[in-house]
């Protein structure tokens, strides 16, 4: 899966910045990536928002059986949502939806809540939510980015920058390497950002600060996240965050 948004919804974050800076490495635009993507994968579906706001893409080629691909748009609210959740059953009677409600329609749902009448803070709604997943919202009629992934990081999302500014997520390291270069980090797990706030944070140690430490120079990505107080750094598949 992949989201592309330019920095008229989100600012990119200093630390990815910081880390193409100090090391700089080949990039390309944002529209480059996307037709990269696109080309690659025949089947796949994308969604412009805006004029140039941004584009959302997936396809289900290559997918695991185990952490399917699935996409819905709901009441200008876009989602792209890659896992499974084992609570789904649960969750669907708390939030009121029909027994075929699959997890993305419940994920949109739970931000409506978040967003319109909860009166608790993400990590809450976050925090409910059990199983792999990684998931990419935008809500079009606030102009909002929302991203998340499980506490344990069973499904892999990245983040970079292209070369023209635009902050990139994917679920594939090696499509982000070659446009966002070393502005480029796994998206640590057990963590969501919101142009909200503009913060990353953990929803497992909501009070703690994550903060970025620069990458070694033969990693694959440019920078790693850590969240302050706890005793090591965030695992990736890759294992490039150890």
């Amino acid at each position: 899966m992949l989201g592309v948004f330019s920095g008229s919804i989100v600012y990119p974050p200093e630390e990815l910045i910081v880390a193409g800076s100090r090391t700089p490495s080949p990039k390309t635009r944002a529209s480059t990536l996307v037709g990269n993507f696109l080309d690659g994968n025949p089947a796949a579906v994308s969604v412009r928002i805006g004029t140039d706001d941004g584009v959302l893409a997936y396809s289900h080629s290559n997918h695991s059986a185990f952490n399917p691909r699935l996409f819905a748009a709901k009441d200008e609210i876009f989602c792209l949502f890659e896992g499974v959740l084992d609570n789904l059953g649960s969750l669907k009677q708390h939030y009121g939806l029909s027994k075929t409600a699959n997890e993305v329609l419940l994920v949109i749902e739970a931000y409506k809540a978040l967003r319109d009448r909860a009166p608790y803070p993400p990590s809450h709604m976050l925090g409910h939510l059990t199983g792999n997943f990684a998931f990419i919202i935008f809500d079009k009629s606030t102009s909002t980015l929302f991203v998340a992934t499980d506490s344990e990081g069973k499904v892999p999302l990245y983040w970079g920058i292209t070369a023209d500014g635009f902050v990139a997520f994917a679920d594939d390291v090696d499509l982000l390497k070659a446009a966002c270069g070393k502005s480029l980090a796994t998206f640590p797990q057990g963590c969501f950002y919101t142009t909200t706030s503009g913060e990353l944070k953990s929803y497992e140690h909501p009070k703690n600060k994550v903060t970025a430490v620069p990458a070694k120079e033969e990693e694959i990505c440019g920078a790693t996240f850590k969240v302050e107080g706890c005793n090591s750094f965030v695992a990736t598949p890759l294992n490039i965050l150890r």
